[in-house]
């Protein structure tokens, strides 16, 4: 079946191993393709992934992004279908919330709605799900709205903790549930 390909944008702000999960998958994928990376830190290693892949890179500063609606029109120059942040830290303005309605997605390295809200990404979220003795974590993809991971739960998966896990073993637990997950779940989305 043919699909109507979609553009996707990949935000990101970091190393880019999601970002580079995603680029890997729409490569071979018929529904989308990853036509820009915003980057919001010019040192990021995500940089390099997007060049090596030959995705041009869009480097943004935090007054533009909140104060200006000048990526919107570079989204739309790109004619971008769908927004998926991969480790991007910055909480998207309305203006692309109502622009992509139901088309930003994120994904957050807890179960939602526990271990959210701003500050609480990558480690800091491993320390204090091990710190307050879980039984349990895993990842939650939800739709992007104006507030730090409050859009609608897309997927939720889960892993066990022990009381042996640590901050470091948890993020290799979380990290297999993201590269397992998080491409084919946008791919679905696409439809």
């Amino acid at each position: 079946m043919k699909y109507n390909m979609k553009n996707i944008a990949v935000f990101a702000s970091g190393e880019g191993t999601n970002a580079q999960s995603l680029i890997d998958h729409f490569k071979l994928s018929e529904k989308g393709r990853v036509v820009v990376v915003v980057c919001s830190n010019p040192n990021a290693n995500v940089i390099k992934r997007a060049k090596n892949a030959n995705i041009p890179i869009l480097l943004i500063d935090k007054i533009k992004f909140k104060e200006t609606t000048e990526l919107l029109e570079e989204l739309k120059k790109q004619k971008v279908d769908f927004i998926v942040l991969a480790g991007f830290l910055w909480l998207i303005p309305s203006y692309l919330t109502k622009a992509y309605p139901n088309r930003i997605v994120n994904i957050h390295p807890a179960l939602l709605p526990k271990y959210g809200g701003k500050g609480m990404y990558g480690s800091n979220v491993h320390k204090a799900v091990v710190a307050n003795k879980e039984k349990e974590s895993g990842i939650s993809i939800h739709y992007v709205n104006e507030h730090y991971d409050e859009g609608k739960l897309i997927l939720q998966a889960k892993c066990d903790l022990n009381e042996n896990d640590t901050a470091e073993s948890l993020a290799e637990k979380i990290h297999k549930l993201e590269q397992e997950h998080y491409a084919r779940t946008i791919d679905k989305l696409l439809n």
